[in-house]
């Protein structure tokens, strides 16, 4: 039977086996949808098998719209007649929704990191299309990448081939962020912005950009409505710089709401004929002072509105200009324990602020150099102070031993101006690994440099940085950190895991209120054995850099590395994010890293830089006007890096449907990863982890069975897996996402690492979350030949399956670059790439590839340093066959992970079961 092309579409498919002893699949639910909730997806077949093989009819993955038509399927032996569950192997996949239940294992993990083969069921070893059996069986073979019921990976829906097509659909484009119908680029995707209207998604992307109209519909569909927030986030190349307001001094236009407060957007709609305007946040109307009046065109907007940035775009900042600008400060407090002191860190340490410092000037911070002020202390059991006043002839050092009720002896002079105190700085730093030379081994209390800190600066009444250099494992502590898994993540404990210490909670919310923030510099070279020193710098806008095997000139160059990042970053302090949403609409829910405060609409930052990201949740309370429909407005009031008080203002307006499928439609997967990452990574806190994994499971459950149900075809079969187009990759994702460390702790998982990945994950933006959960997987170039013109290779998918032994791959996420060697590359290679004769002389770990004069070497090394400049993160070299492999199977998402995470088919499998049993 010829089926149209114009009317299908196909993803290419499986065949899906069905458990023994059920002779039909449930009984098919009626689908009759009227013409408004219809999303057709026309011509569907069911293809039988053929005669007398007894396999099972083969199924189609469907989506919407159609494009293309079914392809034709290979049948296996491993896929005919009736399969067992109870011979299926366990797995963390929850049993719910009617499914058998499967062995139960502790603490949710599988009993072994290898899957149990079926015994009559494999994966299909027909070559992929333009592959030769050859070169098939040269792949890096993986029973991690293996179905466990039968179904051919390549011939699900690939992630990368979503992200490939969305590159390829805006390659050279520029997308205009107006009212359209038209979706943004995906985060993943570099695109040109241009803002007419709409906030640019750089700065704000909805998990859909179609509001149903009503509670219920938005309750039926199971997806979250929802926004993540980049409020500083950097513009693109060739993008107009956002136009700055001088608030009192702008005649022509009023900058806020009479009601709410807020500000100025091409939502406000104005009545009679611009004497007044309509507040979308509030329902106010707001009278127009006769000095701003400005009659309106025949539509509403003003007949000024081009001039006035805050009536045509979607993004603007408003300088306070009643406010006096602030000065900043930079205090550096270093450990000088006997552990720093014989490791050698505390040397490196002063060399490396010393050679930071001096390349300090204007043209870097775009400060005044008065405007920075500078301040060292150091710390063991007790706390050194260092005036550095200029007015003193040298550096005077205080002693505080008395540390429990920490007051300080003098505040002036402790701060100081960068003109004035470059000298004593650079004096102090000089002498301090001489004074302590002969320090011991005393206890350290870890957070006795950020009380100090915070002393300091609100004695000096400024916001600023706190640069903690920290060796010694800290004295105080409730939680074993050293400890293994086994035990400890158990329902009743884990809560306490994520949960910083009461103290900690209080010290930070000191340090929001101040505008301090904590950036921390760990060289442990021991398992820490007591609380986590990061919570503070989680919940302070800051971070954590660790070295634990700090050793050989690539540790000591990203630890130079880091550290000028950690002080160049564009950074926001005292910040407040105030977000307004339409009538119908209320803030639900904030997620982020950050202390939540009794008013979700309103977040309290420390500081704030470029890639920090907050998700904000939103639920109905009364229907929305179909034609009006939703206006969001973040406003973030922040302390610039040049001292100034600014208020970001960034605006949204979305449509609004009675119909579902608008819902799906113009929904995106990446920016639903990110935002189910942060609320996830927070609900952690207060619930077990094994509650946050279903729920992420029963969510897109959920939602692929309402899709299935109220915007498919009535000639679906049970056999086919409806996705909605936009949303093809959202399982990989989600299936990444819930078997995470942080979700998911593995046999060698320690606490620090999953702290500080969860405090890492819970304020990345979506761009780089996504990176995380589905790293890029790049061939390399193994010849001159394939060098050519310099163009990257592309990107294939996370599967061990996808590694051929004769190659090289970079695998790069947003934390981590590996490069993989295959045990089979060409001598030649090696020689050309490592200067390296054998595959058994190759270095493992991180490493820095040698300077040679090839094409080869070249042109690898230039696409590891495009890399480098995203992450800052050194490469770590991994061989086939060699322990090191376990860092590379942590990306290779699609597979069975090494803590026990299911593997794409198999969740894919699941999910696709449980949502037919919703509907049975």
């Amino acid at each position: 039977m010829h089926i149209p092309a114009a009317n299908q579409s196909h993803v290419d498919s499986p065949t899906w086996p069905r458990p023994q002893g059920h002779s039909t699949w449930p009984a098919p639910v009626s689908t009759d949808r009227t013409p408004a909730t219809y999303c057709p997806v026309g011509g569907l077949e069911k293809v039988s098998a053929p005669a007398g093989s007894g396999a099972p009819p083969r199924l189609l993955f469907t989506d919407c719209p159609a494009s293309s038509t079914p392809p034709t399927f290979p049948t296996g032996p491993g896929l005919e007649g009736p399969q067992s569950w109870g011979n299926l192997p366990s797995t963390d996949l929850p049993p719910q929704l009617g499914l058998p239940a499967e062995p139960s294992l502790p603490n949710g993990m599988s009993d072994s990191c290898e899957p149990s083969p079926f015994p009559s069921c494999h994966t299909v070893t027909q070559p992929p299309p333009g592959g030769s059996s050859t070169e098939q069986a040269s792949r890096a073979q993986s029973p991690r990448a293996q179905s466990r019921y039968g179904l051919d990976p390549r011939l699900i829906p690939s992630a990368v081939k979503v992200i490939e097509d969305d590159r390829d659909e805006w390659a050279g484009q520029v997308f205009v962020s107006d009212t359209s119908r038209q979706l943004p680029p995906l985060s993943s995707t570099e695109c040109t912005v241009e803002d007419r209207g709409n906030a640019s998604p750089r700065f704000i992307r909805c998990t859909s950009y179609s509001f149903p109209c009503d509670g219920g519909a938005a309750q039926r569909c199971h997806l979250p409505l929802g926004a993540v927030v980049t409020p500083l986030a950097r513009l693109g190349p060739g993008e107009r710089p956002l136009p700055v307001l001088m608030r009192g001094a702008e005649p022509g236009c009023v900058l806020s709401c009479g009601g709410c407060g807020s500000s100025m957007c091409p939502f406000m709609t104005w009545q009679d004929s611009g004497q007044r305007f309509h507040c979308p946040f509030c329902g106010h109307i707001t009278e127009v002072p006769w000095q701003n009046y400005q009659p309106t065109d025949r539509g509403s907007p003003r007949v000024d509105s081009e001039l006035h940035p805050e009536l045509c775009r979607g993004s603007y900042e408003i300088l306070e200009t009643h406010t006096q600008r602030e000065c900043l400060g930079l205090l550096l407090a270093v450990d000088v324990s006997g552990q720093a002191v014989r490791g050698g860190q505390l040397a490196l340490v002063c060399h490396q602020l010393r050679a930071l410092l001096a390349s300090l000037s204007r043209d870097y911070t775009g400060l005044g150099k008065s405007a920075l002020r500078v301040g060292v202390v150091t710390y063991d059991r007790s706390l050194h102070l260092y005036n550095l006043s200029p007015a003193l002839s040298r550096p005077h050092m205080l002693v505080v031993t008395e540390t429990e009720d920490l007051e300080l002896p003098v505040w002036e002079g402790l701060l100081v101006s960068l003109e004035d105190g470059r000298d004593a700085i650079d004096c102090v730093l000089e002498q301090i690994p001489r004074l302590f030379v002969d320090a011991e081994d005393t206890p350290v209390s870890q957070d006795l440099p950020l009380r100090s800190a915070l002393k300091i600066f609100k004695a000096a009444g400024c916001p600023g940085k706190v640069l903690v250099f920290h060796t010694a494992p800290p004295s105080d502590g409730k939680v074993n950190c050293s400890s293994g898994p086994s035990g400890f993540f158990s329902s009743s404990k884990t809560k306490s895991l994520f949960q910083p210490p009461e103290s900690c909670g209080s010290l930070a919310r000191e340090c929001v209120a101040q505008g301090c923030s904590l950036h921390l510099f760990l060289f442990s070279q021991q398992a820490v054995g007591g609380t986590w020193a990061g919570h503070a710098s989680s919940l302070t806008g800051g971070r954590v850099y660790n070295y634990e095997c700090f050793q050989g000139e690539a540790d000591v160059e990203r630890f130079g590395s880091d550290l000028r990042r950690c002080v160049e970053a564009e950074t926001g302090y005292r910040a407040e994010l105030r977000v307004s949403v339409s009538k119908g609409l209320r803030v639900s829910g904030c997620f982020g890293a950050f202390s939540p405060g009794p008013d979700p609409a309103v977040i309290s930052l420390a500081a704030i830089d470029w890639h920090t990201a907050v998700a904000v949740q939103f639920m109905h309370h009364s229907p929305l006007d179909e034609h009006r429909g939703v206006a969001m407005q973040m406003c973030l009031s922040y302390t610039s890096s040049q001292g100034e008080r600014r208020t970001r203002v960034h605006s949204l307006g979305l449509r609004c449907s009675r119909h579902l499928v608008d819902t799906f439609r113009n929904s995106q997967a990446e920016t639903l990863l990110s935002f189910y990452c942060k609320r996830a990574y927070c609900a952690v806190l207060d619930r077990p982890l094994q509650a946050v994994r279903d729920e992420l499971v029963t969510e897109l459950t959920e939602a692929l069975a309402c899709y299935r149900q109220h915007c498919s075809s009535t000639a679906l079969t049970h056999g086919q897996l409806v996705l909605p187009q936009c949303l093809k990759a959202l399982p990989v994702y989600v299936n990444s996402l819930r078997k995470s460390e942080v979700l998911l702790p593995g046999q060698r998982s320690s606490v620090p690492q999953r702290l500080q990945l969860r405090g890492q994950l819970v304020a990345m933006d979506p761009a780089h979350t996504a990176a995380y959960f589905y790293p890029e997987l790049l061939p390399l170039p193994l010849c001159e030949q394939s060098v050519g013109d310099g163009a990257p290779a592309a990107a294939v998918r996370c599967s061990g399956s996808s590694l051929d032994s004769r190659g090289l791959y970079l695998a790069h996420s947003s934390l981590a670059l590996l490069l993989w060697v295959g045990e089979h590359v060409p001598l030649s290679v090696l020689s050309q790439l490592f200067n390296a004769s054998s595959f058994s002389q190759l270095p493992c770990g991180e490493c820095c590839l040698p300077t040679l004069d090839n094409p080869l070497s070249l042109r690898v090394r230039a696409v590891i340093e495009t890399l480098r400049s995203c992450t800052a993160f050194t490469l770590k070299v991994v061989k086939q066959g060699d322990h090191s492999e376990e860092a590379l199977r942590h990306l290779l998402v699609e597979d069975k992970s090494p803590n026990g995470g299911a593997s794409y088919p198999d969740f894919l499998y699941h999910v696709h079961i449980n949502s037919l049993q919703l509907l049975a």
